[in-house]
């Protein structure tokens, strides 16, 4: 029984590991290139607790140099053991206890997101070794009405996210004036994908 719970768990992957894994990770480049167009990933993976898009850049961009920190559940709960495992597996990626020394934080419950400044900033000299959040959301376009600026947005985008917290963006406009340190964000919702990259600029519209 152990041994077909593994191979359920485990088997789960990218069918053309080659192919699928630099279109993923084109595509979420250029989703961060241009913040707040939605680009698409792929479909969901069977077997895996994770929308299409979180699991495939999950794949894409970790290795086993890479840490990464499993937010939003309790390290024990047999769910959230089993997607480390099934990344482990694929990438070699370790866990990182806790968002400051992770690269990568996945969140799936946003609601319980970790504040974004106990993730790990960077350094002026090294600001890139600061955390990438990949946050799920249930859309990425029915949500409050935010204006985006910045570099990659010719003039203002309009962009509509659901489900974040209501300190979300009170936390953001630290993280954007912190720069060059703070994280970038990479919103996820089933095989959809949305760059936030800390140089963004975000105006609320309307109550969240």
């Amino acid at each position: 029984m152990n041994a077909n719970s593994s191979t359920h768990t485990l088997a789960a992957g990218l069918q053309d590991s080659v192919h699928e894994s630099q279109f993923a990770f084109r595509q979420v480049l250029d989703a961060l290139a241009r913040p707040g167009q939605i680009r698409h990933i792929g479909a969901a993976l069977p077997g895996v607790a994770l929308g299409g898009a979180m699991a495939r850049l999950l794949l894409c961009l970790t290795d086993d140099e890479t840490t990464v920190h499993w937010h939003g559940s309790s390290p024990d709960d047999p769910s959230n053991r089993s997607l480390q495992t099934w990344l482990r597996f694929h990438t070699g990626a370790p866990v990182a206890p806790q968002p400051s020394s992770a690269s990568f934080v996945v969140v799936t419950q946003p609601l319980q997101a970790p504040a974004l400044d106990s993730c790990a900033q960077g350094s002026p000299e090294s600001p890139e070794f600061s955390s990438t959040v990949l946050m799920e959301l249930p859309s990425l376009c029915d949500g409050p009405a935010l204006e985006w600026r910045g570099p990659g947005i010719q003039d203002m985008r309009r962009v509509r996210l659901s489900g974040l917290p209501e300190s979300f963006w009170t936390q953001w406009q630290a993280n954007h004036v912190a720069f060059p340190l703070g994280v970038d964000l990479i919103f996820t919702c089933a095989e959809h994908a949305l760059g936030l990259p800390r140089t963004t600029r975000v105006r609320r519209l309307e109550g969240i």
